[in-house]
């Protein structure tokens, strides 16, 4: 059977991504896998999906605004988020839901025309303020019971993608996306 990222969707969860004009996510444990290596001169590293970073430079190209919220600060975050082209990174926010407000202001957008995607309790608030709250798949318990909709892939492994082909396909371009690269 052919992938369809609405295959078996709530109706509730095609609505409310079709109206989605920005998709904010958190870095540890939704854009990587949570873990964080230290090499022995301290620096800190991390390992993105390069699946993820296609889905995100693709919602970009579609005119869905991408940003990055994350409560750290990482050089390998400024890094990747550079060479994916994204803009709005906001790094050293404790309080995430007020960046994704003043950020909501700043693109003259509603909170239902934003998804936030995160992984543990520092990003539930910022969940419950979007439009379309989203978990991945290894979130704390406690998050997956609050998000309006759960990845079945795993954080850092392919549930930005995940995510991406979601908004994609209730966007309806998702099959223009496919044929692009045909």
């Amino acid at each position: 059977m052919p992938y369809s990222p609405l295959a078996d969707m709530p109706e509730d969860i095609r609505a409310r991504a079709a109206r989605i004009r920005l998709a904010a996510f958190d870095v540890d444990g939704t854009l990587t896998d949570g873990r964080l290596w230290y090499s022995e001169d301290g620096r800190e590293l991390k390992a993105f999906n390069v699946q993820d970073g296609l889905g995100l430079k693709r919602l970009r190209a579609n005119g869905i605004e991408v940003a990055i919220v994350t409560a750290r600060v990482s050089h390998t975050v400024a890094l990747r988020a550079e060479e994916l082209g994204l803009v709005h990174v906001y790094q050293g926010q404790a309080d995430k839901r007020a960046c994704l407000e003043r950020l909501l202001r700043a693109l003259h957008l509603g909170p239902e025309q934003a998804t936030f995607v995160g992984d543990d309790l520092p990003d539930l608030a910022a969940m419950r303020l979007a439009g379309l709250g989203i978990a991945v798949a290894n979130a704390h318990p406690w998050v997956a019971a609050r998000a309006h909709w759960r990845t079945q892939r795993r954080g850092g492994d392919g549930a930005v993608r995940e995510v991406s082909d979601l908004l994609l396909a209730a966007h309806g371009v998702a099959e223009a996306e496919l044929e692009r690269w045909l």
